[in-house]
């Protein structure tokens, strides 16, 4: 039995509010817009898994917006990203508003004294180098290496031009080198 299209399904929860194709939609999608949420939440599962739940939240509520001009996963991580950029935007502000003082969070835990693995250090390592990029670099990285999603539909989420997404790529894998190159790799 060949598979529903995801247009199909679409067309079923908006014409009529069908839970169940949108429950198939959800399946489909799911793991991707929480592996891209989870890259860009810096290993924040919990955030990461909040944020998706409010992107499916979203793509229900306008579902009916959704006019088929990129694939409707794109359409998804379009929506994860910018519920992404908005909590990120709220963080900001809560911590300008925020009088805790960090250094006393900083000092307060005991030091790890396990020795990692070697695959733990790699990631570790991994994330260092991710944390060296702007944001922006970091979310067109995720996107084209994690995700394999091809630069117009990286530009589609973004809202940036194609020119301005390969900028940031190429930008962003000459820093990624210069770290793991200067740390050993």
């Amino acid at each position: 039995m060949a598979s529903i299209s995801d247009i199909t399904l679409v067309a079923q929860v908006a014409t009529f509010g069908s839970e169940r194709a949108f429950a198939k939609l959800v399946e489909r999608h799911q793991e991707a817009v929480r592996q891209t949420l989870r890259s860009l939440c810096e290993g924040d599962t919990m955030l990461a898994d909040d944020l998706a739940q409010e992107t499916f939240i979203k793509a229900w509520q306008g579902i009916a917006t959704f006019r088929a001009m990129s694939g409707f996963r794109t359409w998804l991580i379009s929506i994860a990203y910018h519920v992404f950029l908005d909590n990120r935007r709220a963080a900001s502000h809560n911590a300008l508003t925020d009088a805790t003082d960090i250094s006393d969070m900083q000092h307060g835990g005991m030091p790890n004294t396990a020795i990692p693995d070697t695959s733990t250090m790699l990631s570790h390592d991994i994330d260092r180098a991710m944390a060296t990029l702007n944001p922006t670099e970091r979310t067109c990285i995720i996107l084209q290496c994690m995700q394999g999603l091809p630069i117009n539909e990286i530009a589609t989420i973004t809202d940036l031009p194609p020119n301005t997404v390969k900028s940031h790529l190429l930008r962003a894998k000459r820093k990624l080198v210069t770290f793991l190159t200067q740390n050993g790799y």
